[in-house]
């Protein structure tokens, strides 16, 4: 499909971007959709749409609040707009198997492509290693302290780089189609053995600290956060500690024909390039 265009959505976000990337580093024709690119595109805005599918062969979807019935009905219309503009093939950024309440919303939302007539492969990561370095664990981290309320859960923490990886074979390559890719590292972690792996590689003094929930949720009332946020934030943390996500998964190594990579390759590739530096 190296003749097509590939539209990836969430284009400047953790995975987008990587996909934008490697796509270009292909050879590729990649149209990277944001509400600042060219054309201009929004999921709250369907008149954005048409311009941006315009001679897409395949889509990159990452979709805000995917799990809920809104997020459900913008992917099916937006499948079947993609499908009548001549796309075949989508891969869907999603969640882990049974991630949470809303997790039959998720399954909705995936079916809508397969409906729509696409070729759809689906991507269900885990946590991402880079939420340390370039989202919300990062200031705790470069602080020394990171409280959460993940107790010893474990969790088997994913390369952001793998998964752009992933969505790229999906994108441009055949036998990826009606896949679903359940994507973890090679190995369970708590979160105070991630911190550990970044103390050590950035030669820091860093440490978890297992909040309750209560006093998770009322640092974070403290901090502005709103109450939907803390709900929900406490919510993914409690998945972890409750052992919902302590399993491994092989979604690397079928779609790549390689292991994934491991945390303290990320930690200390991290820590070289002074990402933790203060």
């Amino acid at each position: 499909m190296n003749d097509e265009t590939i539209l990836v959505t969430g284009a400047t976000g953790k995975t987008g971007r990587r996909v934008v990337r490697l796509l270009e580093e292909r050879g590729t024709t990649v149209r990277a959709a944001s509400r600042s690119g060219t054309p201009s595109f929004d999921w709250t805005d369907r008149n954005t749409w048409e311009p941006s599918l315009l001679g897409v062969g395949a889509v990159y979807l990452v979709v805000p609040d995917l799990g809920s019935p809104q997020a459900t009905e913008t992917v099916a219309a937006f499948a079947r707009q993609a499908a009548a503009a001549g796309a075949r093939r989508a891969v869907l950024l999603s969640m882990p198997a049974g991630g949470g309440p809303d997790y039959e919303q998720v399954l909705a939302a995936e079916r809508t492509l397969e409906h729509a007539g696409l070729e759809r492969t689906v991507l269900r990561p885990r946590w991402f290693f880079q939420n340390f370095s370039e989202d919300f664990l990062y200031d705790p981290v470069l602080s020394g302290e990171v409280r959460l309320p993940a107790g010893d859960g474990k969790e088997a923490f994913v390369d952001a780089e793998d998964i752009a990886e992933v969505a790229v074979a999906a994108l441009t390559e055949d036998g990826h189609a009606g896949r679903d890719y359940e994507l973890s590292g090679p190995r369970l972690m708590t979160f105070g053995d991630a911190v550990a792996e970044i103390a050590r590689a950035a030669d820091r003094d860093i440490r978890y600290v297992a909040l309750s929930r209560e006093a998770y949720g009322a640092e974070q009332r403290a901090q502005g956060v709103p109450e939907e946020w803390v709900r929900l934030s406490v919510g993914l943390y409690e998945h972890v500690r409750s052992g919902g996500l302590d399993s491994l998964d092989d979604g690397v190594q079928r779609a790549l024909g390689r292991p994934p990579r491991d945390f303290s390759e990320y930690a200390d590739t991290a820590a070289r390039e002074g990402v933790w530096n203060t």
